[in-house]
């Protein structure tokens, strides 16, 4: 049965280096050797890693591109008492999106009222925070962008 990776926290540095080697054995069929390989370090360097939870910080990105997810880095944030949302790009506003933010506000206020009424599960209201925020996060790196705008290629 497959994990369903967005509810996957780790809880230590040892669990996120192997949650990404399962995540990259899963979604990308990436075996440990293949995963190395591409890193340029050897397999045994690797299974060291995945066993004592000890990999040099600038290897970390590179670690987690191959893989194909960020729980390492999530993992390190997390235990800074920070929080990591991820910002959604790549298009531009549309029609729905300001109504979007307002109904996920709207929503999420309802959840976090009923929470702490004791209605409303613990979960939900965590997910529905994070979406929010994530809404939010986008509409801030569209806000930040405006100084500096990206390069339009489409074809006029």
């Amino acid at each position: 049965m497959a994990r369903n990776w967005n509810r996957v926290i780790p809880r230590n540095t040892l669990e996120a280096i192997r949650l990404c080697k399962d995540y990259a054995k899963e979604k990308k069929n990436l075996s440990v050797e293949r995963i190395a390989d591409l890193m340029g370090v050897t397999a045994d360097t690797l299974y060291g890693w995945l066993g004592n939870g000890k990999m040099h910080a600038s290897l970390i990105q590179s670690y987690e591109h191959i893989c194909g997810c960020t729980f390492i880095s999530d993992h390190l944030v997390h235990s800074q008492g920070k929080l990591a949302v991820k910002i959604p790009s790549g298009r531009a506003l549309q029609d729905t999106d300001l109504l979007q933010m307002h109904k996920s506000f709207s929503q999420t206020m309802a959840l976090l009222a009923g929470f702490y009424d004791g209605k409303s599960d613990a979960t939900e209201t965590l997910n529905a925070i994070t979406d929010h925020m994530q809404v939010s996060a986008w509409h801030r790196a569209n806000v930040q962008k405006h100084d500096q705008p990206e390069l339009d290629f489409e074809e006029a």
